[in-house]
């Protein structure tokens, strides 16, 4: 007997069966099927999130560019065969006539040394005033700024997180007294105590005795401790609106009433529900932390000579703008994508995390 392909060739049904009637239902439609496989389908929240955010081409094409730098920052330093702080020399010996190039020049010894069958390899972003070549400086300046942001981030993150779900889930005068420190700490000129932070530190900080210090320099040093100090504030009031919201739920009390202790609920029970919006104002804070810092840089409390960073590079082609603007026009660029691409991935994670945002 052949199959019966549709539901009109099916025969009709004994008035006697039990036999259910299947040509009272209607077909479903292409909506109501994809309805259903949306249903049928688990996902976590991150996953689900995950989705989103590469659905968002803004926030796609931010990570890529992040991606680039990063990789550019760890391959060009093994690829190119000058250093940051190396004065370009021939044969050895110094050449004075490669200071201020532009990109892809060669000076005169160098042509010189090409022309007897040697290699050298190209200045793709030129050289600075003292004959260094300027590519590697701005990579090593991208790489300074990037790791200021992070550690900078990461800073605010653990400090924030921490003072601000101790305010928001013992609350009372716990809460009151807490946030009041952190409305005097708000009111603190941040500048004003990077540069005090800086002379003292100058003069009681022996840097000598540590490599790593002596590299990165007092000024960098005091950066730090002002991130660790006064930047946290604005994560720490965004997690305690997060759990004096989330710590009403019937499942916080169900926790208490079990016996758990306050520190396993904080990190097993509250802090998960928070997870999208500490880590949106974490990706906010680094494009800030890298802008504060080549803030500094550029007026000259940022990282120590000869180490670079783009602000500092920024600063050091301001004199020569008029003859040689590619100077800051290289660093100016990096720190505006990095900046773009950190706030528009920020957003983007914003709209595919926040829970009040979705549809």
């Amino acid at each position: 007997m052949d199959k019966v392909k549709n539901i009109d060739e099916m025969p009709k049904k004994s008035p006697l069966s039990l036999q259910i009637d299947l040509k009272k239902f209607e077909k479903a439609t292409e909506e109501e099927k994809k309805q259903q496989d949306v249903m049928s389908e688990s996902v976590s929240f991150f996953r689900d999130g995950m989705r989103k955010l590469m659905r968002n081409p803004l926030a796609v094409g931010s990570i890529i560019v992040l991606l680039l730098i990063v990789a550019m920052i760890l391959i060009v330093p093994h690829v190119v065969p000058y250093s940051y702080s190396q004065i370009i020399s021939v044969n050895g010996k110094r050449d004075k006539t490669a200071s201020n190039m532009a990109p892809f020049q060669y000076s005169d010894k160098e042509q010189a040394y090409i022309a007897e069958g040697g290699k050298v390899f190209p200045h793709i972003m030129g050289t600075d005033e003292m004959g260094r070549d300027y590519f590697v400086r701005v990579v090593y300046g991208t790489r300074v700024s990037l790791t200021v942001g992070v550690f900078a981030a990461i800073i605010v993150l653990i400090i924030g997180v921490l003072y601000g779900s101790i305010s928001g889930y013992f609350g009372g005068k716990t809460d009151l007294i807490m946030m009041r420190i952190v409305d005097i700490i708000y009111s603190l000129p941040d500048m004003l105590m990077v540069v005090l932070l800086s002379v003292v530190l100058r003069e009681v900080l022996n840097v000598d005795q540590f490599p790593v210090l002596q590299k990165i320099g007092t000024n960098m040093i005091s950066l730090f401790i002002v991130f660790g100090l006064l930047y946290w504030t604005g994560m720490a009031r965004l997690v305690r609106g997060q759990i004096l919201t989330i710590k009403q739920n019937e499942y916080v009390l169900a926790a208490k009433v079990s016996g758990a202790k306050s520190g396993r609920i904080i990190r097993k029970h509250i802090l998960p529900n928070c997870i999208s919006v500490i880590i949106i104002s974490a990706a906010l804070q680094i494009p800030s932390a890298i802008f504060t810092e080549s803030f500094l840089s550029f007026i000259g409390l940022g990282v120590q000579a000869p180490m670079p960073s783009l602000g500092s590079l920024a600063n050091a082609a301001r004199a020569g703008i008029s003859v040689y603007p590619y100077k800051l026009i290289f660093p100016s660029l990096l720190i505006c994508l990095i900046t773009l691409a950190f706030n528009l991935l920020g957003d983007g994670l914003r709209d595919a995390f926040d829970p009040r945002l979705r549809r």
